[in-house]
């Protein structure tokens, strides 16, 4: 029984290297939304959504994603220059967190993030994750299945924070669709994957 409730998980979630491309994607969408003359309402909740979303990547990836690389001893250079990366990000996420949409160097700092963001997930897209794939083939759903659940830990004390950023990002009749997927696809998640715990 046990094998089959894995078996549903892993077909339920996305592989470890197809959530990674997600996420980057999900971030780049966000940021697309920014534009210069946006209300600053609208860019804090565009920008805290981005912060948001990379530093619980950033988490998963360290916690998961490049120990899994790590223990098959490949080439590691992608993924040792990737911690610096996460740190450089971090440390602008936190100016931009000290910040109001107002300031002057606000519209630099978040383009700043988003320049190295884009330039890290270009080389995981380009170098690391088809190393990944090729290298950790036999293990990418069991691995997103871990991803997974840690996302929805991650995310759990951040509901309402994610909840009001996309009230105040997205079109009113889209909130409530949105809102609605997001309500039952955590209801369903959580059911998966409780059954593995």
């Amino acid at each position: 029984m046990k094998s089959i409730t894995r078996s549903v998980a892993n077909t339920l979630s996305p592989s470890i290297t197809n959530m990674i491309r997600m996420d980057h994607t999900h971030v780049m969408a966000t940021f697309h939304e920014y534009e210069m003359d946006t209300s600053p309402q609208k860019k804090k909740a565009l920008v805290d959504s981005a912060c948001l979303a990379l530093e619980i990547h950033a988490q998963l990836e360290e916690e998961i994603f490049y120990p899994a690389m790590r223990e098959l001893a490949a080439d590691t250079a992608v993924v040792e220059k990737s911690i610096p990366e996460h740190n450089e990000m971090r440390r602008l996420i936190a100016e931009l967190r000290h910040m109001e949409p107002t300031d002057p160097a606000y519209d630099k700092t978040f383009l700043e993030l988003m320049r190295d963001v884009m330039h890290h997930a270009a080389d995981e897209e380009t170098s690391l994750l088809p190393d990944a794939e090729r290298l950790l083939a036999d293990r990418l759903g069991e691995l997103g299945v871990r991803m997974t659940k840690r996302r929805l830990q991650l995310a759990a004390p951040h509901a309402g924070e994610l909840a009001r950023g996309t009230v105040r990002t997205f079109p009113v009749t889209s909130v409530a669709v949105a809102a609605g997927a997001l309500l039952a696809g955590t209801y369903l998640a959580r059911r998966t994957f409780a059954r593995h715990a």
